[in-house]
């Protein structure tokens, strides 16, 4: 047999196709062909060695902001794509029905690879900061309904910002239009959560199987632990009932201390995302890869890393068909890593740091068979570094402040804004 492609010699991680050990993935047409030991390399018309590599499915990224140049927090998704093994993006609300199709056309259509979107209940989406759904006539079920399914390749579930800042005055009513949407549509429903009220389980109550809370590790007011770190039994029983639990770790919204809880009760996140947005992107999730290695750190095993950011979320997405696995006949979305041994300073959203001692970082971005050039970072949007601005009203100078009252040092800030993280990138 004659293939494209032949990945050779890694150490193969494929939770959802239960390939394991030091397996050769061959590629033809775009598609995953055999998962073999020792396939000849005269077999293939390309070779990529990848000893001493981890080889695993194309990353799935549950949680990002990738409507770039429409909105707030919206960042070009093939740079990022290239340097971290993210292969699918689903984009969580940046788009709601009036900018949906300007995200297919210059977004979905234009990028190498896949991204599927929750539709945003707020018709706006998030064009601005914060404050979509303070405004309930942006809340229009019936548009919501039409652009979903004139959009039924693209839109994948519902999202709605639930906290005070997004809701305003409007208490737990922008989720009940959401829960509406999703009920109508069929499609599920993914919670961002923060700062109450309405309180999380308000929130929580209105949630069903199959539905997406995600940032389950914030250290906030919405959290799903208590003072103690225990979980609290009515978000207990909602996991247990199919809620799926989703880190996004944004900016904002990843807490050493409610992961760590978690992980001790022995509560694994479903899914582990980024929340990455102009903010989250410099500090402090970066990436992905990232990411998944806070939770190495926290003991949660590699196998069980990769399954929370390849099969599950595939499956939640509906797409486990197609990606998310090594089985043959699905697209050749893949992902080479190298597992680094050290000493990696890694921070949580109220600047916490912990010392890794493990850092996963991409080697390379296979898209349907077809490695991704590795491309620069894009610069930051105007309004995150805009020199325009007083010092003290940036978002990036807040953060600086906020790190300097934890009692960070410049060199430590530096570190943390990025520096030595992204010389690896």
């Amino acid at each position: 047999m004659s293939f494209d492609l032949l990945i050779r010699g890694g150490e193969v991680i494929d939770p959802g196709g239960s390939n394991e050990g030091q397996l050769d993935v061959a590629v033809t047409r775009g598609r995953i062909a055999a998962v073999e030991r020792s396939i000849p390399p005269e077999s293939a018309a390309r070779v990529i060695e990848a000893a001493g590599m981890f080889v695993t499915p194309g990353l799935v990224d549950l949680h990002t902001h990738v409507y770039r140049g429409a909105t707030y927090w919206g960042l070009d998704p093939d740079p990022i794509a290239s340097r971290t093994g993210v292969t699918t993006w689903a984009d969580a609300g940046s788009a709601g029905a009036l900018t949906l199709p300007g995200f297919r056309e210059f977004i979905v259509e234009r990028s190498v690879a896949r991204i599927k979107a929750f539709l945003n209940i707020s018709m706006i989406g998030l064009v601005g900061e914060n404050h979509e759904s303070a405004n309930l006539s942006y809340l229009d079920t019936g548009l919501f309904r039409r652009l979903v399914d004139e959009h039924r390749d693209l839109v994948v579930g519902v999202k709605v910002r639930m906290g005070t800042p997004n809701v305003g005055d409007n208490g737990i009513e922008p989720l009940r239009r959401a829960r509406r949407a999703a009920d109508e549509c069929g499609l599920p429903l993914m919670v961002h959560v923060s700062v109450a009220p309405p309180s999380i389980e308000e929130v929580l109550e209105l949630m069903r199987p199959g539905d997406i809370l995600t940032h389950c590790c914030t250290g906030l007011s919405m959290r799903i632990v208590d003072e103690n770190g225990q979980l609290f039994d009515f978000a207990k029983r909602a996991w247990d009932n199919g809620v799926v639990m989703d880190t996004a770790h944004g900016s904002g919204s990843f807490s050493w201390a409610s992961a760590t809880a978690l992980i001790a009760a022995g509560r694994l996140p479903d899914t582990i995302s980024t929340d990455l947005h102009q903010l989250s992107i410099r500090f402090p999730a970066y990436d992905l890869p990232t990411c998944l290695s806070k939770f190495l750190c926290l003991g949660m095993p590699l196998r069980e890393v990769v399954r929370a950011a390849t099969y599950r979320p595939a499956k939640i997405l509906g797409l486990e068909r197609e990606i998310g696995s090594f089985r043959p006949g699905m697209f050749a979305d893949i992902a080479l890593f190298e597992l680094l041994e050290g000493r990696f300073p890694l921070y949580d959203a109220p600047g916490e740091v912990r010392d890794a001692p493990q850092l996963l970082r991409s080697t390379l971005t296979i898209v349907a068979g077809r490695p991704m050039r590795r491309m620069p970072p894009s610069p930051p949007a105007p309004w995150i570094v805009d020199p325009t601005w007083p010092p003290d009203q940036s978002p990036f100078s807040r953060r600086q402040r906020e790190l300097r009252e934890l009692g960070h040092t410049p060199e430590a800030m530096a570190e943390i804004a990025g520096g030595e993280r992204h010389n690896l990138l």
